[in-house]
């Protein structure tokens, strides 16, 4: 039922997307809309029985002043709706901050207003409703003229990490750049699957209310993380507690410490501060946290990240956290962070991400997980295994996709229920094995760098159809473009 329902409304959903497009309105506006107009259609239906809670807002701004509108007086009032609410405080202004009508035609927003009234939003189960805005986010991430896809990290990935860190019930969970929330709401369904644990009353209503924490720094992609954590039953959509804070998540130690850290940090190799000096022309510095809790200061930002979520961890937290190449070989800060990882966290496991995966082409990154330790005089890591994924495998985000089930060696070889019990399938007789274990002598052999790579790259081209063929020039196309936009930068700053 719930498939059958997820099919017709998201189809009828969607519906209205082409005629939006043929006006100019790309997926993300698009969304951006309907996420207004399903949050007010959602306050309305709360206001009815059985719900029978109070009106949130004030009544010139109810959905059916709204829907009873047509033609430039329908355009107007929204208009001022969207005004008035990104004024008020608490999760009004969260939802509504800033925003603006990008539907210029009134008969094109009647539609769409039409469509979302056609639905009861709240009594709707939250897988379906979840799956729904899912998919829209997914065409919002797939519309490359946006920059979207900067934002999503690949499902299969999120899911296989969630797998692999299992997270337990009663347990809290934080991502520091959690976009819009894929690894929480991975995090929410692992827990929540029967199959993975039985939840009593009191649990359930810790899963929905004091699990799930996150930080975004982009007011539209905040917008959207907060909608789909509402639409899938996390949090409450009255209520002024919100579970994601909208800020820089690198400003400040954290104030509360977490159990679980889940992320995919934002990539690039600085962070950068933009200001308008005293002739008001624009330049732009590089941005360095000097916080008491960082092991090294730089204004590297996936370093920042990795000391940002040690730090956000309790004594006995776990994180996996996805990074680019350069966190595991570079000097410097970089060497300084590694270092402090492997002395005061068991880093226990690598996996080598494969290109083609992300929306940005040639992205060579990693996982790692590591589990917090108590302060001790011995070095917490004993030994790093480190799963090379990448070395002669080739995806494509839309003809040769990753899944789930590409990854589901590595979570037998990770074996989530024992990581003590572990075995290798590397040995001198099987040197294309894709597991393998370095002890910390090995590890401080090679300058503590954990760029570790043992396979022999086979071109395999002509195994390749033309498609892929032609994707992996693309993507290496890319890969050498980056490299040399990099060089430009670092030779301007000499």
């Amino acid at each position: 039922m719930a498939d059958i329902s997820v099919a017709t409304i998201g189809k009828k959903v969607k519906a209205l997307a082409n005629p939006l497009r043929d006006e100019g309105i790309g997926s993300g506006a698009y969304l951006e809309q309907i996420t207004y107009l399903i949050f007010l259609k959602m306050i309305d239906e709360y206001t009815k029985p059985p719900y029978n809670r109070p009106l949130t807002i004030p009544e010139d701004c109810t959905w059916n002043t709204l829907k009873a509108l047509s033609g430039e007086p329908l355009d107007t009032h929204y208009k001022y709706i969207l005004n008035t609410l990104g004024k008020k405080e608490g999760i009004l202004q969260e939802i509504f901050g800033g925003a603006d009508s990008k539907i210029k035609k009134p008969a094109l927003l009647k539609k769409v207003i039409a469509m979302v009234d056609s639905e009861d939003w709240v009594s709707m189960a939250a897988d379906v409703k979840g799956a729904i805005y899912e998919e829209l986010l997914k065409e919002y991430a797939e519309d490359t003229k946006s920059g979207a896809g900067q934002y999503f990290t690949p499902r299969a990935l999120i899911n296989t990490m969630v797998k692999c860190v299992k997270p337990l019930p009663n347990k809290t969970i934080c991502d520091p750049a959690c976009g819009t929330g894929g690894f929480l709401l991975s995090a929410y369904d692992f827990i929540s699957n029967s199959e993975n644990y039985k939840l009593d009353r009191e649990q359930k209503k810790f899963l929905k209310e004091e699990t799930f924490y996150g930080v975004e720094i982009v007011q539209d992609t905040y917008r959207l993380c907060l909608m789909n954590l509402f639409l899938h039953g996390i949090g409450d959509i009255n209520s002024d507690n919100v579970p994601i804070t909208r800020t820089d998540s690198l400003l400040n130690k954290p104030s509360v410490s977490y159990d679980y850290v889940l992320a995919n940090p934002p990539f690039g190799r600085k962070s950068s501060l933009t200001f308008t000096n005293e002739e008001g022309e624009e330049e732009s510095e590089d941005l360095v946290y000097n916080r008491s809790d960082f092991w090294t200061t730089t204004s590297n930002k996936q370093l920042n990240f990795v000391q940002h979520i040690w730090s956000s961890l309790k004594v006995d937290g776990k994180a996996a956290i996805v990074v680019p190449d350069n966190v595991l070989f570079e000097d410097g800060a970089g060497d300084v962070a590694r270092r402090n990882l492997l002395e005061k966290t068991n880093l226990h496991t690598i996996l080598r991400l494969p290109t083609g995966i992300f929306y940005k082409p040639g992205v060579k990154a990693n996982v790692i997980f590591f589990d917090n330790k108590r302060p001790s005089n011995e070095w917490q890591t004993k030994s790093v295994w480190v799963y090379d994924f990448r070395t002669n495998v080739h995806f494509t985000l839309k003809q040769n996709p990753m899944t789930e089930n590409d990854l589901s060696d590595f979570v037998t070889c990770y074996n989530p229920d024992n990581i003590l019990n572990r075995k290798p399938t590397y040995d001198e007789n099987h040197p294309n094995g894709r597991w393998r274990e370095y002890n910390l002598q090995e590890i401080k052999s090679n300058d503590y760098k954990l760029d570790l790579k043992w396979m022999q790259e086979d071109d395999g081209s002509e195994d390749l159809s033309l498609k892929e063929l032609f994707a992996m020039i693309k993507q290496k196309s890319q890969s050498i473009s980056d490299a040399v936009k990099e060089l430009e930068v670092l030779i301007s700053e000499v």
